[in-house]
C-alpha cells in the first residue's frame, strides 16, 4: 500500500515536571533544543494564542522525541493538555508525519474517523541566524478512536527551524526513531490495530508475539496486554491500552549504554541492544538499538 503518512513526525512525553525529564533525557546522552513556548489555537481558523505548555525536542533530521511540559497552569490549554495529564502523565502523544495536512485529513475524514480540522501551531525558536518562528499544521484524532493515546497528523511548514544540524549530534549516537509500540486491550486488540491500519493505509502483519504496521520510514508494533508481561517484563501499564515504548536507533551500543549507566539509570540487555524502564524514563520504556 502507498500511503500519504510517510512515518513518525514525533512521539510525545508528557509531564508537570518539565525539568526533571530535561535532566533525565540529558543524563541519557540525548541533545536537546532549547526550550520554546508554544502558540496554538482550539479551531481552524483561529488566531493562535500563547498555552500554558512548552518543550524540548531530542531531534534526529526526520522524526523527533518531544520532552512536553505544563509550565503555567494559568495559561490558556486550547489543545486541553492538562487534561491529557490528569488522567496520567507519560508516553501519551504521537503524531505522524504528513506533507498535506489538509489532504491527509480528508482522507481520514472520509475513512469514517473524526477529527479536530487542521489547526495552527506556532513557537519562537532560536537559530544560528537568530529567533525564528516555527509554524506548523496538524490535526488531533478523536481519542476515542485511538484507545492508548493522543494520536494526530502533522505537516512541518518549517522544518529546517526544527531540525536544525547543530541538534543532530548526540554524545549517547542517536541517529532515529525507528518503532513506537502500543499495547492494546486483549477485547479491542483487533478492532485497535484495524482502526490504525486505516489510518496509516498499512497492513498488519505478525512478528512474533507482535503484528506490526510497517511505514516507509518506521513502524507501529502492538503487543496484546495480556503478552505484555513477556515483552516488557515488569513494566508499569497506566491504562487498559497505552503507549508503552519506542526504539531509538543509535550507531553505538556500547556507547549510549555507558552514558546511560554512568548517568545511574540500569538498563535490561536486550537481543540487539538495551532497554531502559518507563518507570526510569518518565513513562515512556526506551530501546536502544543499532540495527
Amino acid at each position: 500500500m502507498t500511503s500519504d503518512i510517510r512515518g513518525f513526525h514525533h512521539t510525545g512525553i508528557l509531564t508537570r515536571d518539565l525539568d526533571g525529564l530535561e535532566r533525565t533525557f540529558t543524563s541519557f546522552g540525548f541533545t536537546l533544543s532549547p526550550r520554546s513556548r508554544h502558540l496554538l489555537n482550539e479551531r481552524p481558523g483561529q488566531p493562535p494564542v500563547l498555552g500554558c505548555t512548552a518543550n524540548r525536542c531530542a531531534l534526529f533530521g526526520g522524526a523527533y522525541i518531544e520532552l512536553l511540559g505544563i509550565v503555567d497552569e494559568s495559561a490558556p490549554d486550547p489543545w486541553n493538555t492538562k487534561a491529557m495529564a490528569d488522567q496520567y502523565e507519560g508516553f501519551r502523544i504521537l503524531n505522524l508525519d504528513t506533507d498535506d495536512a489538509e489532504a491527509t485529513d480528508r482522507r481520514l475524514t472520509a475513512a469514517g474517523l473524526r477529527t479536530s480540522g487542521v489547526l495552527d501551531l506556532e513557537r519562537e525558536v532560536d537559530t544560528e541566524d537568530g529567533p525564528r518562528t516555527m509554524r506548523a499544521r496538524a490535526a488531533h484524532l478523536d481519542p476515542r478512536s485511538t484507545p492508548g493515546g493522543y494520536v494526530g497528523l502533522a505537516q512541518h511548514l518549517t522544518r529546517q527551524y526544527v531540525h536544525q544540524p547543530r541538534y543532530l549530534r548526540h554524545p549517547n549516537t542517536a541517529r532515529a526513531l525507528d518503532a513506537v509500540l502500543l499495547v492494546a486491550d486483549d477485547a479491542e486488540f483487533d478492532a485497535i490495530v484495524d482502526r490504525y491500519a486505516r489510518i496509516l493505509n498499512a497492513a498488519p502483519r505478525r512478528q512474533g508475539l507482535m503484528t506490526v504496521l510497517d511505514l516507509a520510514d518506521g513502524r507501529l508494533e502492538f503487543v496484546r496486554s495480556s503478552d505484555a508481561e513477556e515483552a516488557l517484563p515488569g513494566e508499569p501499564a497506566p491504562a487498559a491500552s497505552y503507549l508503552a515504548a519506542m526504539t531509538v536507533l543509535v550507531d553505538d551500543v556500547t556507547a549510549a549504554r555507558t552514558i546511560v549507566e554512568d548517568g545511574g539509570t540500569g538498563v535490561r540487555t536486550t537481543g540487539d541492544g538495551f532497554f531502559v524502564s518507563a518507570r526510569d524514563a518518565y513513562g515512556a520504556g526506551l530501546f536502544f538499538t543499532a540495527r
